[in-house]
């Protein structure tokens, strides 16, 4: 079921055509934590044996679910991995209460999916502060594991949505020793859109054989090169998640090394997919009509430019500029010269559409 709410003027044509991958199942359920007559519960089941790799919030008001997550990354491939996800309460600043409605859930998945408890990863996704009703999910999970399916990762990715306004997916296919690797990611998130992530849950799929630290390197770099690279609003969330998950069923040799250039292809396929599921979440935030991106070249380092560009980003004034279509670039000068980096006046030069 497609969102009620208007969709953005920046949304793609279409939600691309997502191959399924080796290894991952997946099902959705409508649980009513908060929507009614839609989807908004999504399980995913790994195989034994995958690899998986994740990135959070830096918030200092994580959600349980993230917490819970950062606990569990690394523990044994053997069992296999589950993932749920809901939406419509974020499950977060819920205190005692929030631990308890992860732990209830993680136990009911365990139980429906054989997966140990260990490899259970959770998530919710919506309003703050407000008590996450489990036991609506919980009293599903049988069903849902009955329905899961290698299809249905088009329905996952509407089924994690709250104040989208369109499901995000993107697909990429590379090469690994010789072998055809697939890499599928579906995610959400449309406000609280800042660096350090934003309300964005973000899931990735891929049937490449790479050991799990391989897989962190790779994660870990590239989501500050995507999704840390994104805002809207400069609002921090509390629930961020990414994971990558590798089943390994693609045949090609288990990668070991980051700097093997047999990864060189998937690598660039794999930041292929972040970057086009970064843009898609900026693309929905909420009341957004422009898309503008900001490239900072000749800085002393990465991380000035980083801060340079993000003072631009996020400066109201520009913002406004913008969304009046007023080229007003004083207000650019004025974004970089707040700083007190101490950039000289006349280094500067600004380009603007060309």
């Amino acid at each position: 079921m497609a969102s009620s709410l208007p969709k953005s003027p920046l949304a793609p044509a279409a939600f691309p055509t997502l191959l399924e991958i080796d290894g991952v199942k997946f099902a959705t359920i409508s649980a009513a934590v908060k929507y009614q007559n839609r989807p908004d519960v999504m399980l995913a089941k790994c195989i034994p044996g995958t690899s998986i790799a994740g990135t959070f919030t830096q918030s200092a008001t994580r959600s349980a679910p993230v917490l819970d997550c950062q606990k569990k990354l690394g523990g044994s491939e053997q069992n296999g991995a589950a993932i749920l996800v809901n939406a419509g309460n974020a499950n977060a600043f819920t205190g005692q209460k929030g631990i308890e409605a992860v732990q209830a859930i993680v136990n009911a998945t365990s139980d429906a999916t054989q997966i140990p408890a260990g490899r259970v990863f959770t998530a919710s996704t919506g309003v703050i502060g407000e008590p996450l009703p489990f036991d609506r999910i919980t009293k599903k999970l049988t069903e849902l594991n009955a329905n899961l399916a290698p299809d249905k990762i088009t329905e996952a990715a509407t089924a994690i949505m709250t104040t989208d306004t369109y499901a995000k997916g993107a697909m990429a296919i590379c090469e690994v020793n010789g072998n055809k690797i697939k890499i599928a990611g579906i995610a959400k998130g449309s406000g609280m859109i800042a660096p350090d992530m934003a309300t964005m849950l973000i899931y990735i799929f891929t049937d490449a054989k790479v050991d799990r630290d391989v897989l962190q390197a790779m994660t870990t770099r590239l989501c500050d090169e995507t999704f840390n690279c994104i805002t809207v609003d400069s609002d921090t969330s509390t629930n961020d998640s990414v994971f990558l998950m590798a089943s390994g069923m693609a045949g090609n040799r288990l990668i070991t090394d980051a700097n093997d250039p047999a990864l060189a292809d998937f690598r660039a396929a794999l930041a292929a997919v972040m970057r086009d599921l970064a843009i898609q979440i900026v693309r929905d935030g909420e009341g957004a009509t422009k898309l503008v991106t900001i490239d900072i070249a000749g800085a002393k380092t990465n991380a000035v430019a980083r801060q340079i560009g993000l003072a631009i980003a996020n400066s109201p004034l520009v913002k406004t500029a913008i969304a009046g279509e007023d080229a007003n670039w004083g207000r650019i000068v004025m974004a970089i010269g707040k700083l007190g980096i101490g950039i000289a006046s006349d280094a500067i030069s600004i380009d603007i559409g060309g």
